[in-house]
């Protein structure tokens, strides 16, 4: 029992603090000497690094933010089920990697909305559906020119994909809270959307 606590503990404690590395601030503050927090809408997400340094490092900190998600989600897979209940430690893993990469304690607990993250955890739970997932969100950005339109969209089918491919029902929970939680982190966004002032990606 104490083995299975400690290894628990120590599975979130990984996770949150790769969750926590500040991906994008860490370029910034590197290649501009600004901090990223400062500047747009604050995060430290993929988007508002693009308004800094362009399209390149956009994709850049986007792969490896998704990143991020992977690798604690396949540490928790491969390490232990909690209690042999199969899916239940790399829900935990995937759960602490994303409050991490919005509230990282290298930053004061702030940081980004977890959307890369977020697909990276669901790509390392059911490749199907984080690849659908990142295709959707690719194709809804691209037509709408909202980034923000196309992270709530597509977070929002997760639970939806992950029952349609027949998941365990720790994953699909898994899913739907991860996706009510980036919908949180993405309120501002979504009444910028309404009232017609959100900013787009591109002209």
């Amino acid at each position: 029992m104490i083995e299975v606590i400690i290894k628990l503990l120590v599975i979130m404690l990984i996770s949150y603090l790769i969750g926590s590395i500040p991906t994008g601030y860490l370029i910034v503050k590197k290649l501009k000497n600004i901090d990223i927090r400062q500047v747009g809408s604050g995060s430290t997400g993929a988007t508002n690094v693009k308004r800094i340094l362009g399209t390149k490092w956009f994709f850049t900190v986007m792969l490896l933010d998704a990143l991020k998600g992977v690798i604690p989600v396949l540490i928790a897979c491969h390490w232990f089920d909690f209690y042999n209940i199969k899916g239940l430690s790399p829900v935990i893993a995937g759960l602490m990697v994303i409050i991490g990469h919005s509230k990282s304690i290298f930053l004061g607990f702030t940081g980004g909305k977890s959307v890369a993250t977020g697909v990276g955890t669901i790509l390392a739970l059911c490749w199907p559906v984080g690849l659908i997932v990142a295709l959707v969100w690719g194709i809804i950005t691209y037509l709408s020119k909202y980034v923000s339109l196309g992270s709530v969209i597509a977070v929002s089918m997760t639970p939806i994909l992950m029952n349609v491919f027949d998941q365990n029902v720790f994953y699909i929970c898994y899913a739907a809270i991860g996706a009510v939680y980036v919908i949180i982190m993405h309120k501002d966004n979504i009444k910028r959307l309404i009232e017609g002032k959100e900013n787009k990606v591109r002209k």
